[in-house]
């Protein structure tokens, strides 16, 4: 619960920092910004000979799952800023850590974009998400849950490995979690 009103505050100041759109917008856009640097950061952390890693043959692989959440930006980001979901294949053809990282990157700097286009008008604006209907803000949000879930499961990868995961490393006034 500590944990969850503290992201909820860094998210708020985020936002008041680096948008001078409404909260509704900023707010959105300050949880993103959690999201994008937990999964960048995890990247940067993960040396490159885990990422075949694979704790059962069910799941993805670490760079499976860099790779996912790459494809997943510009599906969610797409149907906010397009109106469609956009397929890239990352998951299909990116193989190594250096193309996975380079797509993350691109990816992150599409959603980052569909946020800077994004207006208050538009931010409730109704488009189809796979046979349904919400805001593009509401696109916006599933993104993040969705890179947040799969945040989740990399940070069970990085503890069966013995690496702490960015959003539990102590920083200046807080411990870890």
């Amino acid at each position: 619960m500590k944990l969850t009103a503290t992201m909820l505050l860094l998210a708020a100041a985020l936002a008041a920092q680096t948008n001078t759109k409404s909260a509704l917008i900023g707010t959105s856009q300050g949880m993103y910004a959690i999201a994008k640097n937990d999964i960048t950061r995890s990247a940067e952390k993960i040396p490159e000979n885990l990422w075949s890693f694979q704790p059962t043959p069910e799941v993805r692989t670490i760079g499976q799952l860099f790779a996912h959440v790459a494809d997943a930006q510009y599906e969610f980001c797409g149907v906010a800023s397009e109106g469609k979901a956009v397929d890239k294949g990352i998951e299909k053809t990116a193989k190594t850590k250096a193309d996975i990282t380079a797509a993350l990157k691109e990816a992150f700097a599409y959603c980052d974009a569909a946020y800077t286009r994004m207006t208050d008008a538009s931010a409730v604006e109704m488009v189809g998400f796979f046979g349904r209907q919400l805001t593009r803000i509401g696109a916006m949000d599933f993104n993040i849950a969705h890179t947040m879930e799969h945040y989740g499961n990399l940070v069970t990868y990085m503890r069966i490995k013995g690496i702490v995961p960015p959003s539990s490393e102590p920083a200046p006034g807080r411990r870890g979690e």
